[in-house]
């Protein structure tokens, strides 16, 4: 089994993404549905799509090739270390170690990319 996952507040996601990571997050992806992909995918419709399918956005092969789904453990360890998780991933954000955080951020998700 995985690492446990605390239960994220969607309101301080949203805040992470929008304000402290928006460098890394809101900068590089939309959640809205048909949102423009910027450096990164428009992450709309993200939980239950497999890796590298946002229609249009230019995934690298090690994206297209992972193979897993985006639900919530698989997020959790990603956002860790994306490129660890993923290697060859060209997302440079570095992740977030702090597991609170992590959460808060799927719980925002889960909400903003319906």
């Amino acid at each position: 089994m995985g690492e446990e996952i605390p239960a994220g507040d969607a309101a301080k996601g949203q805040k992470l993404f929008k304000q402290r990571l928006w460098t890394k997050c809101d900068h590089g992806h939309t959640v809205n549905k048909d949102g423009k992909h910027k450096t990164g995918p428009n992450l709309h419709g993200l939980i239950g799509r497999k890796t590298g399918q946002a229609p249009g956005f230019a995934y690298t092969d090690a994206n297209k090739s992972k193979g897993i789904t985006w639900e919530k453990e698989t997020l959790f360890t990603y956002l860790a270390n994306p490129k660890k998780y993923i290697p060859g991933t060209k997302m440079v954000f570095a992740g977030l170690k702090k597991k609170n955080e992590r959460a808060d951020l799927i719980a925002y998700l889960y909400e903003a990319t319906k």
